[in-house]
C-alpha cells in the first residue's frame, strides 16, 4: 500500500498530532521526516492528555511501530525524557522494539543549544534547531551513524571542541567545550539508543514493498518552511511535501495521499508579519476558546482570521489531496465569521503573498463576511461529532451557518475538505461521507 503525508499548512500547531493518531489505527509505521524538539503536538484520549515533542503520534496505538527519519535533528537527552514519561504512563520500552532512530538524522549537542540561546531576532524556540541544521550544511555534524566510530577518534573530537568553543566565544559566551565533555556525551547516546539507531529508509521501503501502510508526519506548516515560508522567520529545515519522502528515504513516487491540516482560524508563535491577526476581542476569544498556547514553548500564539492567501500558497507547494479543517467548534459563539481573500498593499490589490517580509508586514486584509453559528459545550460537540459519525451524515450534522463557511472554504483554496475537528478529543472528529 502507499504512504499518506500529513503538512501543517499554516504556521504550525494546526492539530496534525490529532489526525496522525486517528490514521495510526490503520498504519503499521509512522516516520518524522525533518525537524526536532523545535515542534509539538497533543493528543487527548479522554482524561489523558499527552504532550510529544520528538515522538510520533502513532505512539499510542500498539501496533504502529515509530521512526525518526533521515531529515530530523534530534536532541537525545528530551527523547530520553519522552520515553521514560512514556513507560512510566504506560510500562511499556518502546526503543529498539518500536522506536527506531535514522543512521542519518543529526544529534543536537549542548553547543547546539546554547548557540540557539543567542537568536534576539527570529524568536526560534532555543532548542537548538537552527545550529544543528547549519552544521549539517556546513558538513560538520554528528549524525547517530557516526557516534561509535567517532567515539575511537580522539583528534576528530579535539578538533571538533575548539571549533564550538570558538564559535561561542565569537558570540559572547564564555562556555569551553571540551573533547572529553563530547567523548561522554557520546558515549551515552550510544549507550542509550544503540539498540533503535538503524537504516529506518530501508525499514519503510520494506514495508511499503510488502503492502503496508505508512504515515509520513511533517513538523511546523508551510509557511515556516526555510525556502517557501515567511523567510526570515521560519524555522530551518523544508517542511513542505517534497521533502516527506526525501526526509524519510525514500522515493515519492510512494505517495497517493497529502492532506493538509489547517485550523478554522489562523494562528503562528514567533516574530514575523501575520496580515490577519487580531489584537481585539475577537482575538482574544480565539486564545482564550482555542487555548492557544504553544506545545513546546508554552508561548501565547497569535490568533486571527482564516488566510486564503496563506493557503493557496500552501495549496501551490504542497498540491494537498484534501484538507483536515481542525478547531471549528472555537468560532462558535461569534457573530460574524471574516475570511482573507487578498490582500492592499501598497495601494494595490495583491491575492498572492509577497516573498519578502517588509512587504508582507505591509498587507492589509481583504476580508469577506460569512454569519457565524452558536456556541456548544465540548460534550455537545463531541456528541455531535460521535452521532455524525455512527449515522453516517457528516458535515450535514453541524449547524447550517458552519456548513457554508467549510463551503466557501472549499471554493477559495480548490482543495475538499475531508474531515472537521471540532474538539480535542480523539473522537471529537466529523468524517466527510
Amino acid at each position: 500500500m502507499p504512504a499518506t503525508v500529513v503538512l501543517g499548512a499554516q504556521w504550525g500547531d494546526e492539530g496534525k498530532g490529532k489526525l496522525v493518531d486517528r490514521l495510526a489505527e490503520g498504519a503499521s509505521m509512522v516516520a518524522r521526516f525533518q525537524g526536532g524538539n523545535n515542534a509539538g503536538h497533543t493528543v487527548v484520549l479522554g482524561e489523558r492528555v499527552l504532550k510529544f515533542h520528538l515522538l510520533p503520534s502513532g505512539i499510542t496505538r500498539e501496533d504502529c511501530r515509530l521512526v525518526l527519519g533521515d531529515g530530523m535533528v534530534i536532541d537525545p537527552w528530551v527523547l530520553d525524557q519522552e520515553l521514560q514519561g512514556w513507560t512510566a504512563e504506560t510500562g511499556q520500552e518502546v526503543r529498539g522494539h518500536r522506536l527506531f532512530i535514522s543512521e542519518r538524522a543529526h544529534i543536537i549537542l549542548r553547543y547546539h543549544r546554547l548557540l540557539d540561546g543567542l537568536d534576539t531576532v527570529i524568536g526560534t524556540t532555543g532548542r537548538g534547531i537552527g545550529p544543528t541544521y547549519a552544521d549539517k550544511i556546513n558538513r560538520i555534524g554528528v549524525r547517530f551513524g557516526d557516534v561509535v566510530e567517532l567515539l575511537a577518534d580522539d583528534a576528530a573530537l579535539s578538533a571538533m571542541a575548539e571549533r564550538m568553543t570558538a564559535s561561542l566565544a565569537a558570540g559572547g559566551l564564555d562556555e569551553p567545550i571540551t573533547a572529553s565533555s563530547l567523548h561522554e556525551d557520546l558515549a551515552w547516546v550510544n549507550a542509550t539508543y544503540a539498540s533503535s539507531i538503524a537504516n529506518t529508509g530501508l525499514m519503510l521501503d520494506h514495508a511499503l514493498s510488502l503492502g503496508e501502510r505508512i504515515i509520513l508526519e511533517g513538523a511546523q506548516g508551510c509557511l515556516l518552511d526555510i525556502d517557501q515560508g515567511t523567510y526570515p522567520f521560519v524555522t530551518s529545515s523544508v517542511t513542505s511535501r517534497g521533502n516527506a519522502t526525501h526526509g524519510a528515504g525514500i522515493h515519492p513516487g510512494h505517495v497517493d495521499e497529502v492532506i493538509g491540516i489547517t485550523k478554522a482560524y489562523i494562528t503562528r508563535v514567533g516574530n514575523g508579519a501575520m496580515p490577519t491577526e487580531l489584537e481585539d476581542e475577537v482575538g482574544h476569544h480565539l486564545g482564550t476558546v482555542g487555548h492557544e498556547f504553544g506545545t513546546t514553548t508554552g508561548r501565547k500564539r497569535r490568533c486571527g482570521w482564516f488566510d486564503a492567501v496563506v493557503m493557496r500558497h500552501a495549496q501551490r507547494v504542497n498540491g494537498f489531496t484534501s484538507l483536515a479543517l481542525t478547531k471549528l467548534d472555537v468560532l462558535g459563539g461569534l457573530d460574524t465569521l471574516r475570511i482573507c481573500v487578498g490582500y492592499r498593499l501598497d495601494g494595490h490589490d495583491v491575492t498572492e503573498m509577497p516573498a519578502s517580509a517588509s512587504a508582507l508586514a505591509r498587507c492589509e486584509p481583504i476580508y469577506l463576511d460569512m454569519p457565524g453559528f452558536e456556541a456548544m459545550t465540548d460534550e455537545g460537540w463531541l456528541d455531535l461529532a460521535r452521532n455524525a459519525n455512527a449515522n453516517g451524515v457528516g458535515f450535514a450534522a453541524l449547524p447550517q451557518a458552519a456548513q457554508d463557511y467549510i463551503a466557501r472554504l472549499e471554493a477559495l483554496t480548490g482543495v475538499t475538505v475531508s474531515s472537521v475537528g471540532v474538539g480535542p478529543d480523539r473522537d471529537a472528529t466529523i468524517d466527510r461521507r
